[in-house]
């Protein structure tokens, strides 16, 4: 008995004990979190946590951070010790695949001592509201790829410049191996000897992005729907395009109007696109093709470049629209981009052992088919065509927009 009441008062001393260093009014502790005002979507953004404090132990931290209810995220819980008087950072990514606003809450730190008989429970950073934008984390992975050379590391194939552009730079005196046709008559009469025209690289030309926000455009891949992966490379691309002196603009539509940007190349530009982009949703709705025809009428003026992120899964439903792509294919220059279904082409590509598996592989290489189909059928209608899967979306998508300038098609 009297053992365990000497056990009983050891550790009722030892919780006061816990207790009195836990709550002792001179020692401090410090939590802040350190993290972007805005996030960019579908890539790794960074938190940093900086922990201090002054009590004389090494301190027993377990973390809890709220997290934004977008990453349904339960068990975040995270152990450390911190030793006295020295700052520690604790790093982690997040990775957000939807637009819109993200609310961070507390970072509750419950802090015990080596004896771990008692918590304190201290609040840390304050709750702090994050945007999360269309990547803008993919600009400098693609800044290079506005120059002339371009990457063949990507799949990039060089081209050879035919004829020459009709943007006028300055009058020089001709030097043997010029072209003749460049003679300016009146400059040579004033100047009594041969001039002619230099010209270079047109500049300065529409680039509007169009995207569908249709239901076909709600499709998710890898967390992300199709419409995010149009939406990404549209950011990307408009960039490449103000970089090469490209006017670029965006029309996004559905069964009702959208978004319209005009295209221009000043300065806010870029941010101007890119709060457009940051709102926009997808519609359960099938998109009114006919409205967006009426639209690039009405409101685009001058020849311009058009791509089209759409999505078709039959050939039927890409002929009800074809009728509409092709008026506009005669008053621009239209690239329509649709995506390939990867799950399928590799169910279509998988060794079949029983009679539901050779069914199933059929069936997912037709609908392989039909898409090759489809492309082949724009081509036949004169409206060019770009099928990819939607991990290189980007990538294909601004090396034929360096393409087309090399050829000087636009």
């Amino acid at each position: 008995m009297y053992i365990g009441q000497w056990y009983f008062l050891a550790a009722i001393s030892l919780v006061f004990i816990d207790f009195f260093y836990l709550y002792f009014p001179r020692h401090k502790f410090t939590c802040s979190r350190l993290l972007s005002t805005r996030f960019s979507n579908s890539d790794q953004n960074n938190v940093t946590l900086t922990f201090w404090h002054s009590y004389p132990l090494p301190l027993r931290v377990d973390l809890i951070e709220e997290l934004p209810e977008q990453f349904q995220e339960r068990n975040n819980k995270n152990t450390r010790y911190y030793a006295r008087n020295k700052k520690h950072t604790l790093t982690y990514f997040l990775r957000p695949v939807q637009r819109g606003d993200y609310h961070f809450g507390y970072t509750v730190c419950m802090l015990s001592s080596p004896l771990r008989l008692l918590q304190r429970r201290r609040l840390g950073s304050n709750p702090v509201i994050v945007k999360v934008y269309p990547s803008f984390l993919q600009l400098r992975q693609f800044q290079l790829m506005a120059q002339t050379v371009q990457n063949k590391e990507q799949g990039t194939k060089q081209l050879r410049k035919i004829g020459h552009s009709l943007e006028f730079d300055h009058i020089k005196e001709y030097v043997n191996g010029d072209d003749i046709r460049a003679v300016n008559w009146k400059a040579t009469a004033r100047q009594a000897s041969l001039m002619v025209n230099s010209f270079v690289d047109e500049r300065s030309q529409q680039v509007y992005c169009v995207i569908d926000k249709g239901r076909l455009m709600k499709m998710p891949f890898n967390g992300l729907s199709l419409m995010d992966y149009a939406i990404n490379s549209s950011l990307v691309l408009s960039n490449v395009a103000l970089t090469r002196q490209d006017r670029a603009g965006l029309i996004t539509f559905s069964h009702r109007g959208g978004e319209f940007v005009v295209a221009d190349r000043k300065a806010g530009q870029l941010k101007l696109l890119q709060e457009a982009l940051y709102r926009i949703n997808t519609e359960f709705y099938e998109s009114d093709y006919e409205k967006l025809y009426l639209q690039v009428r009405s409101q685009i003026k001058q020849r311009s470049l058009l791509i089209l992120f759409t999505n078709f899964e039959s050939t039927s439903g890409m002929r009800r629209q074809l009728p509409y792509l092709r008026q506009m294919a005669r008053h621009h220059l239209l690239l329509v981009v649709f995506f390939e279904n990867t799950e399928l082409a590799e169910m279509a590509h998988g060794n079949a052992t029983t009679l539901e598996q050779v069914y199933n592989n059929t069936i997912a290489g037709k609908f392989v088919f039909e898409k090759k189909m489809m492309v082949k059928e724009l081509m036949h209608h004169g409206i060019m065509s770009l099928l990819t899967p939607p991990e290189q979306l980007t990538v294909q998508t601004v090396n034929r927009y360096v393409e087309l300038k090399t050829r000087q098609a636009i």
